[in-house]
């Protein structure tokens, strides 16, 4: 059987040159164009954000450095305010931290949420200003409707007692806040033996020594709870808010309904 003359015949030098510039040029290309689509990929990734406090678990950190607070992630967006790196108590200032925003592989913010006037305010500060973050499993829950107080660790309810809130004129405001500090050095019985002050604000006096916080604390008073009976404050009894104090880190959420 004769096969074809042209099935084994060898190529000119020419065309194995030609040949092999075609790939040199086809290789270059793709190596070339891998790096763009890998670019163009992780520009896409971006920004993304990362949720870290939720129901069960949540972040908090230390203001190290007064902080400028933005309403977006960027320091061409308006201010916000700016946090101090202690509190009205004379304690280590601290927020909340909501989630991460990484708006590049190597530029990232924190959303948090802040102390201030209107309640409920969130900004954004870079992570330069704030400590490592902190997690606690805690999330106190405080129904103004029940006059109760019910604290829960990841998801699950570990305490709950009755509760004095706000009169109807100093009213404990509604809304999502954090535990900023504990004290045990009152030194003054109305306020029973632990303290915890609270990012909540109130416009109307309460009766938080810093002026215009809502604290959680004891008082000397048990036989007025449960009522609305406080400046803003909530106040429970002596024996709750020891044991409060045993279950309840700095930097747990709270919401108050």
């Amino acid at each position: 059987m004769n096969k074809s003359t042209s099935e084994n015949r060898p190529l000119p030098l020419s065309s194995i040159a030609l040949a092999g510039a075609f790939a040199a040029l086809v290789v270059t290309l793709l190596s070339l164009a891998a790096p763009a689509r890998g670019g163009a990929g992780a520009a896409a990734l971006y920004p993304r954000t990362i949720k870290l406090t939720d129901a069960k678990v949540a972040h908090w950190a230390g203001v190290m450095k007064r902080a400028v607070v933005r309403t977006k992630p960027g320091l061409a967006a308006p201010i916000v305010t700016t946090l101090p790196t202690g509190t009205t108590d004379g304690t280590q200032n601290v927020v909340l931290v909501l989630a991460r925003v990484d708006i590049s592989p190597h530029q990232s913010w924190y959303r948090v949420r802040l102390p201030i006037l209107p309640n409920n305010k969130t900004g954004y500060v870079q992570p330069r200003y704030l400590s490592s973050l902190f997690v606690v499993h805690t999330h106190l829950y405080v129904d103004r409707g029940s006059l109760t107080a019910t604290l829960k660790r990841d998801g699950k309810t570990i305490f709950k007692t009755m509760v004095g809130i706000g009169k109807s004129i100093w009213p404990t405001p509604r809304g999502e806040f954090y535990i900023r500090d504990k004290l045990t050095s009152f030194n003054n019985p109305f306020y029973g033996p632990v303290a915890f002050g609270t990012s909540a604000r109130s416009p109307t006096l309460t009766d938080w020594p810093g002026g215009g916080y809502v604290g959680v604390h004891g008082t000397n008073q048990p036989r007025i709870l449960p009522g609305h009976v406080s400046h803003g404050c909530i106040r429970m009894r002596n024996p709750a808010i020891l044991a409060l104090a045993r279950l309840m880190p700095v930097g747990t959420p709270l919401t108050i309904r």
